[in-house]
């Protein structure tokens, strides 16, 4: 069969060719559907319980999408009229970025204060150009002594401070992340002009995506061609053939346009995972290509025709090819079990590029290769006196081989269980990526990028002005404080011991748990009427006010660490707080660490 099979292909070679060009073109023609999914979202199921979860503590309090603006004096002051001033200018045009929705920093910090019997609630840090140093001095003091500022948008030193703008992005768009990046990025230009003695570093969940997507497509526009580059390379001084290379090419070529062309036919997304798969593709279909075209060349230079050499080189690898081809295909197909869609989608598209290059090989290929000219020597191919050589000694050194890769084989397995779960989201990015600099520069000096967040109810309407509630959120806070790792904990708590001391002529003794409901709902609601729009305090409390957020900040933690820490969490919930209380941790960094470790117990 496979005889007759190679003999078809050479007789129709031309139509074969002809064919194979026009359906490669209607394939390819796909890649004008193409789009790029930016959002992390997109890496979760819908009916994903971690994801779901994050939606509904999005819903009920605000997104945390953000854009962080991490300011580094290079004096290293913070607390001058010059640093402030640009703190202050950042603030007012982080209102100006399109879909911002809140804009935090020490400048517009909502500090209060008691004058008598009122309540005086203020900016921080207010027309900073013109303050004494007296008033630079006592602001400082403010900033460094509140616990909802330090390691969150001012560094313990003083050395660095953040401006963060939250984003409801609507989501109708691919353009909306670009578009508010590159809005950030002429901020951060426009502030060095106005301010040459600050460094200014953009990182946040909105850069992060933005990441994703332009390093992918960078990645697609200089890689790849560098990939084929190489390809050629080899592949010229292996098969010694100008014809052999060129056919080589375009089966590559055609392979990965199929494949990447049906993803756009499919309405399949251009992703970070799957726009590693021309590389991928590029793989196998130089493998499929090289088994036939040497197999083809070492038959001529044995002093076969080209035709018969094309038949024999057929009929020898057509089996191989296949049983190769089709279990490469299987493998890829098993990534449907994943449980990241994501995942999903680069195992169906190397798929199709396997087939593709599957069927290239053994029709295109021998038949654009038996229309080309092929001009060979009649000889024995070079390399292989070497491999007959090569094959004599693993036959006759056959015991002692075999028990030492076995035994190497075994000591290798047996670190299987050294591998640790660890998905650093940071970290899938070179140190050259301006994104990862960022981000390192900021948990090095400021604060952290991973993230817990929760949802403490009150088990009643109103009931976030309970004092016995309000303690037991504070024992938590306190408890999350003191575990390794935790950077920061922002809590409602906060604002109301705050409040209470404000109300009892600032005296720091009574910087306390109010005592008596009435109290604390009387502060909290004096205290949101004196709030200006946009700081209000949506993102803590929601509207019934039964429940508040609770975020807690992390420095750099591996996922098995994030993990241990929200179960120790669940488990001081469970044994400490009523159960309106108990509720699971969530948030991107929670959602990841899950979903990695999910996804590989799928995947085995």
């Amino acid at each position: 069969m496979a005889l007759a099979f190679s003999r078809w292909v050479i007789r129709w070679r031309w139509l074969i060719v002809i064919a194979t060009v026009l359906i490669v073109a209607i394939a390819a023609s796909g890649a004008r559907f193409i789009e790029f999914s930016s959002s992390y979202r997109a890496y979760f199921t819908t009916d994903n319980p971690q994801l779901r979860a994050f939606d509904e503590l999005q819903n009920t309090y605000s997104k945390s999408d953000n854009v962080m603006f991490v300011i580094a004096p290079k004096d290293g002051k913070v607390f001058t009229r010059q640093t402030l001033a640009t703190v202050e200018w950042l603030t007012q045009q982080g209102w100006q970025m399109p879909y911002s929705t809140r804009v935090d920093s020490i400048s517009n910090f909502q500090h209060t204060q008691a004058e008598g019997d009122d309540l005086i609630v203020k900016n921080l840090a207010e027309n900073a150009a013109s303050l004494s140093d007296t008033e630079l001095e006592q602001i400082r003091k403010i900033a460094l002594a509140e616990p909802l500022l330090i390691n969150r948008l001012i560094s313990p030193r003083a050395h660095v401070t953040g401006v963060s703008v939250t984003f409801i992005l609507p989501e109708k768009t691919l353009g909306e992340v670009p578009e508010v990046v590159a809005f950030a990025r002429k901020l951060v230009e426009q502030a060095k002009a106005r301010d040459p003695n600050v460094d200014i570093y953009l990182t946040g969940m909105v850069p992060y995506n933005n990441a994703f997507q332009e390093y992918s497509e960078k990645d697609l526009m200089t890689l790849v061609p560098i990939m084929y580059g190489i390809i050629i390379l080899v592949t010229i001084l292996t098969l010694r053939s100008v014809a052999g290379t060129i056919a080589t090419l375009l089966v590559i070529i055609f392979s990965a346009a199929a494949a990447m062309g049906m993803m756009g036919w499919l309405g399949i997304k251009l992703s970070a995972p799957t726009a590693t798969a021309p590389t991928v593709i590029l793989t196998v279909a130089v493998a499929d290509s090289i088994h036939v075209l040497l197999s083809m060349l070492h038959g001529m230079r044995s002093g076969q025709d080209k035709h018969t050499a094309i038949i024999e080189a057929l009929r020898i690898n057509l089996s191989a090819i296949f049983l190769t081809s089709i279990t490469t295909i299987i493998g890829f197909l098993t990534m449907n079990y994943s449980e990241v869609p994501l995942f999903r989608d680069l195992g169906n598209v190397l798929a199709m590029g396997v087939v593709a290059a599957w069927l290239l090989s053994i029709l295109f290929l021998p038949a654009l290769m038996a229309i080309l000219p092929v001009h060979v020597k009649p000889g024995k191919m070079r390399d292989g006196a070497t491999m007959e050589r090569f094959g004599e000694f693993v036959i006759k050194r056959r015991n002692p081989i075999l028990w030492t890769v076995t035994l190497l084989a075994v000591g290798l397995i047996a670190f299987i269980p050294r591998n640790e779960l660890n998905d650093d989201f940071v970290k899938y990015f070179d140190k050259t990526v301006d994104f990862r600099n960022a981000t390192d520069f900021m948990v090095a000096n400021l604060t952290g990028v991973d993230q817990i967040e929760y949802s403490l109810g009150a088990g009643e309407s109103g009931g976030v002005s309970n004092p016995e509630y309000l303690k037991k959120v504070d024992e938590f806070v306190e408890w999350y404080r003191k575990q390794p790792g935790v950077m920061h904990v922002n809590s409602i708590t906060e604002v109301m011991k705050r409040l209470n001391k404000n109300m009892h002529g600032d005296d720091p003794a009574w910087y306390r748990i109010p005592e008596a409901r009435d109290l604390s709902a009387q502060y909290l609601l004096l205290y949101e009427m004196s709030l200006p729009f946009g700081l209000d305090l949506n993102d803590q409390i929601n509207v019934d006010k039964s429940a508040s957020r609770m975020i807690v900040t992390l420095s750099h933690s591996t996922t098995k660490e994030i993990l241990a820490l929200e179960a120790n969490a669940q488990q001081w919930l469970r044994e400490h707080a009523p159960a309106s209380m108990v509720n699971h941790g969530t948030g991107t960094t929670i959602m990841f660490a899950h979903i990695g470790d999910h996804n590989i117990r799928s995947m085995i």
